[in-house]
């Protein structure tokens, strides 16, 4: 299979992307999301390809969250991490939102990873398992996190349907064929860019290492709401 895929790739020059590639494209996609919706008027050709193009953004985190439990050594700080940020993006969130019931996505990425731990606890019991999964995809709705339900499912298809490199791009298709139902609900423009963008990785980590690497999306998270904030009562 590798050896088909390689002749393949050398075939059509299929270009190639790393994870930290990845997290580039969806920080750059995120921004531009976000300047469009709180910042423009929602009835322009501009505001439309800027939240088509910010479609990208979630699907791709949620790879990156489903890829970073595959290979994290502590399972409990990763969630941890998640839920701290997301407490803290709350408060730029509210300033932006105000009540309005809604809650940032890092706490959409938690419950992901819960869910992906009560996989891990409870695949051996596969009613139980599906049954506690959908259970915290329904807190996730019932909570008001952004993507909701749909949020939480995307991030276990991810995981369930692990690949491996020498089967790319054809062992991606699997996972992104069976995510791409729930993507879909929020544009399918969008998610099509979406798995495009993720059919192109190869399961390497790439240019972003050390604090940067473990810290530096989280970080950028609330800063950038945070400044959009400072932008809307400036503007």
């Amino acid at each position: 299979m590798a050896s088909i895929y390689s002749k393949y790739r050398k075939t059509i020059n299929l270009p190639h992307l790393s994870g930290s590639a990845l997290k580039v494209i969806a920080i750059i996609s995120m921004v531009v999301d976000h300047c469009a919706y709180y910042l423009m008027e929602n009835n322009t050709l501009l505001y439309e390809v800027m939240r088509c193009f910010g479609r990208i953004t979630f699907p791709v985190f949620a790879f990156l969250i489903a890829e970073g439990f595959r290979y994290t050594r502590n399972r409990m700080k990763y969630f941890l991490q998640l839920l701290g940020f997301g407490v803290v993006s709350e408060v730029p969130w509210y300033l932006l939102n105000g009540a309005d019931g809604t809650h940032n996505v890092m706490f959409t990425l938690a419950l992901g990873v819960v869910a992906l731990v009560a996989f891990e606890k409870l695949k051996k019991d596969g009613t139980l398992c599906c049954c506690v999964i959908l259970l915290i995809a329904l807190i996730a709705t019932w909570s008001g996190v952004d993507y909701e339900w749909r949020g939480v499912l995307v991030i276990v298809i991810f995981y369930l349907l692990e690949t491996n490199r020498a089967s790319l791009p054809f062992g991606r298709m699997a996972q992104l064929l069976c995510a791409f139902p729930l993507m879909m609900h929020y544009g399918a423009w969008g998610a099509l860019l979406a798995c495009l963008i993720l059919s192109l990785y190869n399961g390497t980590r790439g240019f972003i290492n050390g604090f940067i690497a473990k810290y530096g999306v989280y970080v950028f998270y609330p800063l950038h709401l945070l400044g959009l904030w400072f932008a809307t009562i400036n503007s």
